[in-house]
């Protein structure tokens, strides 16, 4: 048996259910380098392809993410984490990180652009930029996406470590467990049993809440009820509700 491509930072899996990204660079505190921040472009690309339900962004322990990789910071380069974090909005599927070991400044930015964000009960944050003199601009855009601004001055102009309890209580963060990967398991479940073409519609509206004026969205939502209501997915879905039976959801 061979062993593990030492050049593989980026591992990517699948069950019926769901695609796995895990990162895996533990020297480096998988921090963003531009060979990690590539190969994580590809497995999203690959995950978006999938008929499975969730993408799931996990990582090696013990950190998830320390952020960018400064090890030269003459040429730094943010082309790609902007480029992962609008992919990772771009999914059709709802996305999850899920953390079992502290993230920090770029860090965050990647775990904010996914959906749901599942965390340990130990795990810490950080906005760590402010310590070494940079600013926390690119990742500002799905943190505060998330979060309102005056909840996080402290923590962005101190830098200061806050606890997971804290980040629930913001709502930078969806579910804080003792077990993170087995509350993703059930989420997973959960995910599971609704229809996917009616999970993948919710996400895309949840994702653009805050991006269309509010009567253009009213238009919009309208003709999209009309059309979800008339579609086959919803139709087997009031059949079964009617007949006190699970759907059978045909994915596509």
């Amino acid at each position: 048996m061979s062993g593990k491509d030492a050049s593989e930072l980026v591992h990517y899996s699948s069950t019926p259910e769901a695609a796995f990204i895990t990162l895996d660079s533990p020297s480096s505190r998988n921090a963003l380098s531009q060979a990690l921040v590539d190969q994580l472009i590809d497995r999203i690309a690959e995950a978006s392809q999938s008929s499975c339900n969730v993408v799931v962004l996990t990582h090696t322990d013990p950190v998830f993410c320390a952020g960018m990789d400064l090890k030269d910071t003459r040429s730094v380069d943010l082309s790609g984490l902007t480029q992962v974090m609008l992919a990772l909005r771009n999914v059709p599927q709802p996305t999850m990180a899920v953390l079992t070991g502290p993230a920090r400044a770029g860090g965050l930015g990647l775990m904010a652009s996914c959906d749901f964000v599942v965390a340990a009960d130990h795990v810490n944050f950080a906005f760590t930029e402010v310590r070494i003199g940079v600013v926390p601009a690119l990742i500002s855009v799905p943190v505060l996406a998330r979060v309102a601004a005056p909840f996080l001055v402290t923590e962005f102009l101190t830098g200061a470590e806050f606890t997971a309890a804290r980040a629930l209580e913001i709502g930078l963060i969806t579910h804080v467990s003792t077990d993170p990967h087995g509350e993703a398991q059930r989420l997973i479940a959960q995910l599971a049993a609704v229809g996917p073409k009616a999970l993948r519609l919710t996400t895309s509206l949840l994702r653009e809440a805050n991006s269309i004026d509010y009567e253009q969205r009213l238009v919009k939502m309208q003709k999209q009820s009309e059309a979800i209501f008339a579609s086959e997915e919803a139709q087997e879905g009031m059949l079964a509700f009617r007949e006190k039976r699970k759907p059978n959801w045909l994915k596509r």
